[in-house]
């Protein structure tokens, strides 16, 4: 089987962006070619055209081009052509896309398409209850229609998802997006920085970064020794306008906060990992995820995780066995359940070590992708 999949984003130095949902993206395509399933991405909106081999994956990077007139639409035809052209040559039997934005809306393929709920634009309006550009909604829509099938990482994602597309459910599979086990690996649990919260993640609104400001402010007051990691990059702030959520964050920050928070920025993937090892608690206090890869990274990595409790979430953590659910808006809760977990050492590593087990269990992505690869096969059959 020859597997194609589209994204604008790929965790490779020529690439120009990667987030999480490029990781799970390369998760899935590392490790199809270690079951000798041939992969090709074509990665859309790039500063240049070229073909890299990386990992035993093909990467087609495509050139981002502006038009005279209606660039959103040639552009997309621009893309079809050059996907039919490979798919032709390289005998792919399957193409698999993501529903931000609809980038196949108006696209037509040769072979059979499925879309991956990585989170439409729609979707994390409606998680953020804010409006939507009728544009987009239009182009995903169109995008979701014509695709033969869907895969959603958790079921709350692709049951939102279809009531907001009035899609049909029994098109719809549950894969959980998966880590590369042997990649993370925590050798030393017991060792960490006491009393430093981490969050990991894009600097913005849905993310709940504003009222983990509010946490944290609560949480010095009663943990005077306590430090806030912040990982990511700042972004704009729709609501406000702002051309920077982080300062959003500062204004926030009492004068005794500011002093223990360290934002550092976006790092390479590299670096991260030790971030999260050297790490008390972490936390993801989130308003708009399809599944969040940070928590199960920090999950694999034996991390006492405090998540928000929303819908996906709970797909994820089994509240008070492996890491703690909670709204972000109940800032006291949120703030109490921290400082117990950084006064109570044996209780962080007991959760660390089912965390552990739970993602062994369900978010391997030896089993993910044997899942698949059988539902691929029963969609070119």
């Amino acid at each position: 089987m020859h597997v194609g999949l589209i994204t604008s984003e790929y965790p490779h130095p020529e690439v120009n962006h990667a987030a999480g949902i490029a990781t799970s993206i390369k998760n899935l395509a590392v490790t199809l070619v270690k079951q000798n399933v041939k992969v090709t991405v074509f990665v859309y909106h790039q500063s240049k055209d070229t073909i890299i081999e990386s990992e035993g994956v093909t990467l087609h990077l495509i050139k981002k081009k502006h038009f005279s007139f209606f660039t959103w639409y040639r552009y997309r035809k621009l893309l079809n052509t050059y996907v039919n052209s490979i798919v032709a040559q390289e005998q792919i039997d399957i193409i698999e896309a993501p529903d931000w934005t609809g980038i196949t809306a108006f696209m037509r393929f040769k072979v059979p398409l499925v879309i991956r709920f990585h989170g439409s634009d729609a979707y994390f309006c409606k998680l953020e209850n804010r409006k939507q550009k009728f544009k987009n909604f239009v182009f995903e829509k169109l995008a979701l229609k014509k695709a033969k099938a869907y895969i959603a990482p958790t079921t709350y994602a692709g049951e939102e998802t279809a009531k907001i597309f009035g899609l049909n459910r029994n098109k719809i599979k549950t894969i959980h997006y998966g880590l590369q086990l042997e990649q993370f690996i925590n050798s030393n649990p017991e060792a960490f920085k006491p009393k430093t919260l981490l969050y990991i993640g894009t600097i913005i609104r849905k993310k709940g970064v504003l009222e983990l400001a509010e946490v944290f402010n609560k949480l010095v007051q009663k943990e005077p020794e306590a430090q806030l990691i912040l990982i990511g990059g700042d972004s704009n702030d729709i609501q406000t306008g702002s051309t920077s959520t982080y300062q959003l964050m500062q204004n926030i920050f009492s004068d005794q906060a500011k002093l223990k928070v360290n934002y550092l920025g976006k790092l390479p993937y590299s670096e991260v990992q030790t971030h999260i090892k050297n790490a008390h608690v972490c936390t993801f206090p989130s308003f708009a995820e399809t599944l969040g890869m940070v928590t199960i990274e920090s999950m694999a990595l034996q991390k006492p995780v405090v998540n928000t409790s929303i819908g996906w979430a709970q797909e994820l953590i089994d509240d008070g066995k492996n890491g703690f659910l909670i709204h972000p808006k109940q800032t006291d809760a949120y703030t109490e359940q921290i400082r117990t977990l950084f006064n109570d050492k044996s209780l962080c590593l007991k959760l660390g070590q089912a965390a552990r087990k739970k993602v062994e269990h369900i978010f391997d992505i030896e089993k993910q992708v044997k899942k698949n690869i059988d539902y691929y096969q029963n969609l070119i059959s």
